[in-house]
C-alpha cells in the first residue's frame, strides 16, 4: 500500500508554527516511508478564501523545504461534491433542514439551560411534506445533514491508542449550507476517498471531526477507512492557544521580521512534543531519518519563541558560506573577502537580519562613540606597523597597557568601541585583520 497523507489549510488566513507542526509531522512521515504528500486547498469559504492567502501558504511550504508532491483546490471538486451528496441522499444518509441560524441558537440555549447536551434535536425529520412545502413557499432552502448511526465509532489512533466515540453524543453534522456551499467535514472525506489518502494525521481538536467522518466515509464507499493520528496541539509559552490570525506566530513574520532560518523552525517543531531531543538540524533528511510517529507525546507542548531563536542562533554557526553567500552582499567586497567575514561573525549573530549591520562594521563606515580621545589618540600612535597577524592584537594592546598603566575593561573597552562601534562582538585578533589595517587606522583619528 502506498502511504499517502495531506495537509488541507484554508486560504483564510497565514500559517501560523501550529499549522506548520502538523505539515512537518506529515511531510517527515510521507518521506520517512516512501510515500505522498499532498497539499489541498480547503477554499469552499468564497467569502473569506483569497488568492493572495493561497499565494502565502506556498511560499511558507516551499519556503520551509516542505515540497508537496500533489496539489488540490477543493472549489475545483464542487462536481464531485454534488455527486456524493446524491449518493447519500438515495440512501437515505441525509435529510434537509430549514431552520434559521436563530432558531438553531435558541434551541442550544434550551438545551444548556435544561443542562443538556446541545445536540441537535433532529426535529427536521418529523417535517411532512406540507411542512416542507410551507417552509419553501417562505423563500427557505433546505441545508443538508448527516444522519449519524447511533453507536460507538472506535478506531485505533496511531499516538492516542484506542478511541471509541458514542455518535448519540454528537450532533448530525451539517455537510451542505443551504446556499449549496459543502463544508469541511464533507469535503474532506469525499477528498480523501477521491485521493486515496492512506493516513490522517492531525491536531487532537479534530477527534470529534473523525468519528463523524468515519461515518460518513463508510456511507460513501467499501474502500478501508485511513488510519488516524491524533497529536497535542501547540500553546504559546504563556499558554494560549495559537491562532492564525495572530501575525506574530505566523510563518511569514518569522521568515521576514524576525529573519529566522527555516531549519531552526524545522528542527524546533519535528522534535517539540516528542521524546525526541531538540538539535538544531541542518537539512530535513535528517530530521526524516529521525522521524518516528510513536514518539509524539500526549502531553501539550508549549512553544517559546526564544527557544526558536537560539535554535536559530546553533543554526547559523554551522551553517557553511556556500549556504548563505547569495545572501550577503556588499559592495566592491570580493568573494574571498566575504567567505572570511562569515567564518568569524557567524557565531556573533542570532539571525541573518544582523548580518548587514556587521557588513557595515567590517566593509564599511561607523559612527564614534563618545570614547576618551586621549586614550585612542595614544593607542593610535602604537599601532604595530610590521605585517598584521594573529598577534597584533596582542601585542598592540600589551604596548598600550605598558605605556598607559590601563587593563581589563578599561584597556580593552575603548579600543573595541573605536574600531567597531560596538561593546560586543567577535575576538579583536580577528577583528583587526579582518577590518584591515588602513581602515583602522582611519577609525583610530
Amino acid at each position: 500500500m502506498t502511504i499517502r497523507v495531506r495537509i488541507a489549510p484554508s486560504p483564510t488566513g497565514l500559517l501560523h508554527i501550529g499549522n506548520i507542526r502538523a505539515a512537518l509531522f506529515n511531510y517527515l512521515f510521507a518521506r520517512k516511508h516512501g510515500g505522498v504528500f499532498s497539499l489541498r486547498l480547503d477554499d469552499t469559504d468564497k467569502e473569506r478564501s483569497t488568492d493572495e492567502f493561497e499565494e502565502a501558504i506556498k511560499r511558507d511550504l516551499s519556503w520551509l523545504g516542505l515540497k508537496w508532491d500533489d496539489f488540490a483546490r477543493q472549489s475545483d471538486r464542487i462536481p464531485l461534491y454534488k455527486e456524493h451528496l446524491e449518493k447519500l441522499k438515495k440512501s437515505g444518509h441525509v435529510y434537509p433542514c430549514y431552520e434559521t441560524q436563530s432558531e438553531l441558537e435558541l434551541k442550544r440555549k434550551v438545551q444548556l439551560g435544561r443542562g443538556q447536551p446541545p445536540v441537535y434535536d433532529r426535529a427536521a425529520l418529523n417535517l411532512s411534506k406540507e411542512d416542507i412545502a410551507k417552509l419553501e413557499a417562505q423563500g427557505r432552502k433546505p441545508y443538508w445533514r448527516f444522519k449519524l448511526e447511533n453507536k460507538d465509532v472506535v478506531w485505533d489512533d496511531m499516538i492516542q491508542g484506542h478511541k471509541s466515540l458514542p455518535a448519540s453524543a454528537i450532533s448530525d453534522p451539517v455537510l451542505v449550507r443551504e446556499d449549496g456551499i459543502p463544508l469541511y467535514t464533507f469535503c474532506s472525506v469525499a477528498d480523501d476517498i477521491m485521493d486515496c489518502t492512506s493516513h490522517i494525521i492531525r491536531g487532537e481538536d479534530h477527534v470529534t471531526n473523525t468519528a463523524v467522518q468515519i461515518q460518513i466515509w463508510e456511507a460513501l464507499t467499501n474502500n478501508p477507512v485511513p488510519v488516524f493520528a491524533h497529536f497535542p496541539l501547540i500553546i504559546s509559552a504563556s499558554g494560549d492557544e495559537i491562532s492564525k490570525r495572530l501575525g506574530t506566530m505566523s510563518i511569514a513574520s518569522m521568515r521576514d521580521a524576525e529573519g529566522l532560518e527555516p531549519m531552526a523552525i524545522n528542527s524546533l517543531l519535528a522534535a517539540l512534543g516528542t521524546s525526541t531531543a531538540i538539535t538544531p538540524r541542518l537539512t530535513l533528511e535528517e530530521l526524516v531519518s529521525d522521524f518516528d510517529i510513536s514518539k509524539i507525546s500526549h502531553a501539550t507542548p508549549k512553544f517559546d519563541i526564544n527557544e526558536l531563536k537560539a535554535i536559530n542562533s546553533k543554526i547559523l554557526h554551522m551553517t557553511s558560506y556556500d549556504s548563505v553567500k547569495d545572501r550577503i552582499h556588499f559592495s566592491s567586497v570580493s568573494d574571498k573577502e566575504l567567505e572570511q567575514f562569515w567564518s568569524i561573525i557567524r557565531a556573533n549573530i542570532n539571525s541573518l537580519n544582523e548580518i548587514s549591520m556587521w557588513l557595515n562594521i567590517v566593509f564599511g563606515d561607523i559612527e564614534h562613540t563618545d570614547i576618551d580621545k586621549d586614550y585612542i589618540k595614544t593607542a593610535a600612535s602604537l599601532l604595530p606597523t610590521k605585517k598584521w597577524d594573529e598577534n597584533t592584537w596582542s601585542k598592540w594592546t600589551n604596548d598600550i597597557k605598558a605605556k598607559t598603566g590601563k587593563k581589563g575593561k578599561e584597556l580593552f573597552m575603548p579600543l573595541r568601541l573605536a574600531v567597531t562601534g560596538q561593546e560586543h562582538g567577535p575576538e579583536m585578533k580577528q577583528m583587526l585583520l579582518l577590518i584591515g589595517e588602513k581602515k583602522v587606522r582611519e577609525r583610530l583619528i
